[in-house]
């Protein structure tokens, strides 16, 4: 079962969830307003922040938690919340104000693609003594022909990845994104596959292997990688015709290409425990900077709900 988001709607007919889902974060806090989430669930949904860059870490804190997530998904990398040159001062005091919000961070996005790349070591030392669990790797393009040289490449920078990751205390996950290497998966699994299983695994976006393998390899995919999962991307999109092609484009959850209840089942039979990460990569309209800030925000409100129907 594959439902759009109006036959979400139409099925439940849960007006409690459905307020939940479009009250501004300024309602969260009223009793009721909100889906009643299991114990699992409880630790498990983070919101992604980098669509939210003009927040800051209190801000952050308080308006993901008044949208009813239960941590963040902080971005450690130019241009994100925490600069990685700035991490090891300033990663403590982000997680401790997002904290202070009542939520957790489980996870943060960076850019590391080389064990050697200028502060690797003090960043990742930081996140794990603060509690930081996992931690998404960068990308890396293809440039040449040699595909499978280009692959072992890689392997070599994951395996001195993970060996980092081990001398400091911290689980990485390999973010299988389109147009980057190991975007199918099936390139990259060989490389990962001898890694330790404690220290290196798979941050699985079902958005991007859709986009890789609709017609039924992103399937195939998803269990190759399921059982070392570490966390889930959330998103989805739809294909439609430009003036430049046919391209993959970000949508609402429910409104895609993506059978949130397949992967709900999947992870269920994994008994996936991992942070849930929800990305807002689609376009909303808005106006001013604070309006695009409230709006994307309701917008992730509405991705939860529909969110914890599947995949709780």
């Amino acid at each position: 079962m594959n439902l759009t988001r109006r036959e979400w709607l139409r099925v439940t007919g849960q007006a409690t969830l459905v307020a939940a889902a479009t009250a501004r974060p300024a309602d969260a806090g009223e009793p009721g307003n909100e889906p009643q989430p299991s114990p699992r669930q409880r630790t498990g949904f983070c919101m992604f922040s980098k669509p939210v860059p003009e927040l800051g870490w209190r801000d952050l804190g308080l308006a993901v938690k008044a949208a009813g997530f239960d941590g963040v998904d902080l971005t450690v990398r130019p241009k994100g919340h925490v600069l990685p040159e700035r991490a090891a001062d300033d990663l403590p005091s982000a997680i401790e104000a997002i904290a202070g919000a009542g939520l957790t961070v489980p996870m943060i996005t960076t850019d590391l693609t080389s064990a050697d790349a200028p502060h690797a070591r003090r960043l990742l030392e930081t996140a794990a003594r603060h509690g930081v669990t996992y931690f998404k790797a960068g990308y890396w393009q293809f440039t040449s022909a040699d595909v499978r040289g280009e692959i072992a490449g890689v392997g070599t920078a994951l395996s001195e990845l993970a060996a980092l990751a081990r001398d400091c205390g911290i689980e990485m996950g390999f973010h299988n994104h389109a147009a980057y290497v190991g975007a199918a998966l099936w390139d990259i699994a060989p490389v990962i596959d001898p890694l330790e299983p404690r220290w290196a695994g798979y941050y699985f976006d079902p958005r991007h292997a859709v986009a890789e393998g609709g017609a039924g390899a992103w399937k195939a995919a998803a269990h190759l990688v399921a059982p070392r999962l570490k966390m889930v991307a959330v998103k989805d999109c739809v294909w439609r015709k430009t003036a430049q092609g046919w391209a993959a484009e970000n949508c609402a959850l429910g409104e895609g290409l993506v059978d949130w209840a397949w992967v709900g089942s999947v992870l269920r039979e994994v008994r996936f425990g991992g942070p849930i990460s929800i990305h807002i990569e689609y376009e909303v309209p808005s106006g001013s900077a604070a309006e695009r800030t409230a709006r994307t925000l309701e917008a992730a409100r509405r991705d939860l709900a529909y969110a914890r129907l599947f995949l709780g």
